[in-house]
């Protein structure tokens, strides 16, 4: 097996290496002045298993040298490519809200399916469908983050109370506040645009003296979480400490969420980012491991 890093990747994918004791692929990618992409291989992966560690966070920046890497690989004699994209991107339009739309969460897995072996994600946002097969036609693996965000907040917020973004999230959200040890409550959302939300307080008196913990999958926007941080502060309860696996982060919205009297935000290293706290360096590891001796049982059968 040998680990290949896009760029922006290089950090989480050393961490993967050394937990695996795996090999590093080495690789040149880089622009012609038109902006074409130049991608050139320097290792031998004859009869190889080649895993691609690469976040989806601005796609379209990615996919074609993900997309030529992976057919060089193929071409040079590599087995099987896996792709480990911890976030996974165009998960967000999953049907046509107004008419002439396009679904790109289904053109997206397509063309990801058609050059990719397997795929490995971290908590991809399934708002309306059941699973990945549902759109993917290649094997696909989810880790779920919520065992990580519970241990750092055990070991990190004293008396927590957990704190939902909307009835959706419940069943995670009880998940995290269950390993944790605390109590949880979630919240009910409106949302009447990308950045028009209304958020409605549950009764929060019994948990006065806890320390709220706002969790969610993805933070993008951040509206939900500074709307939520600005009631709870009005309350008079401590300032919250905010949680996201997916550091998004758009615009402006990882300082709002500070100014709007955060305690501390707090995130995965899905996406590189100054709040990256919490490793899924192991986790990762832990499924590529499984996926290749998977794949060594099947060659013997």
């Amino acid at each position: 097996m040998k680990i290949f890093a896009l760029p922006g990747n290089s950090m989480l994918a050393h961490g993967i290496v050394r937990q695996l004791e795996a090999e590093p692929g080495y690789f040149t990618v880089r622009r012609f002045p038109d902006g074409e992409s130049y991608v050139r291989l320097h290792c031998d992966v004859e009869g190889q298993q080649a895993v691609i560690v690469s976040t989806l966070f601005q796609p379209d920046d990615k996919i074609l040298p993900l997309y030529y890497l992976t057919k060089l690989l193929k071409d040079s004699g590599a087995q099987s490519v896996t792709l480990v994209a911890p976030y996974l991107a165009y998960m967000r339009q999953d049907k046509v809200f107004n008419p002439g739309e396009a679904v790109t969460s289904d053109y997206f897995a397509v063309l990801l399916s058609s050059f990719v072996d397997r795929l490995i994600t971290i908590d991809p946002h399934l708002h309306r469908h059941g699973s990945m097969s549902e759109l993917y036609t290649i094997p696909c693996k989810v880790i779920h983050a919520a065992p990580l965000l519970s241990d750092w907040i055990r070991q990190n917020v004293v008396s927590p109370v957990i704190v939902g973004p909307d009835s959706e999230s419940e069943q995670w959200v009880s998940e995290v506040a269950q390993k944790a040890g605390a109590p949880f409550l979630v919240l009910e959302k409106v949302r009447r645009g990308g950045h028009d939300v209304d958020v409605s307080i549950p009764v929060v008196e019994p948990y006065a003296s806890h320390t709220p913990v706002l969790v969610d999958d993805i933070i993008s926007t951040a509206h939900t979480m500074i709307e939520t941080v600005k009631h709870l502060r009005a309350t008079g309860m401590a300032p919250p400490v905010c949680i996201g696996v997916h550091p998004v982060f758009a615009g402006n919205a990882f300082y709002d969420l500070i100014t709007a009297g955060a305690a501390e935000v707090i995130s995965c290293n899905t996406i590189q980012h100054p709040s990256n706290r919490i490793d899924v360096a192991g986790i990762l590891a832990t499924t590529i491991s499984e996926c290749y001796q998977t794949i060594i049982r099947h060659d013997k059968e």
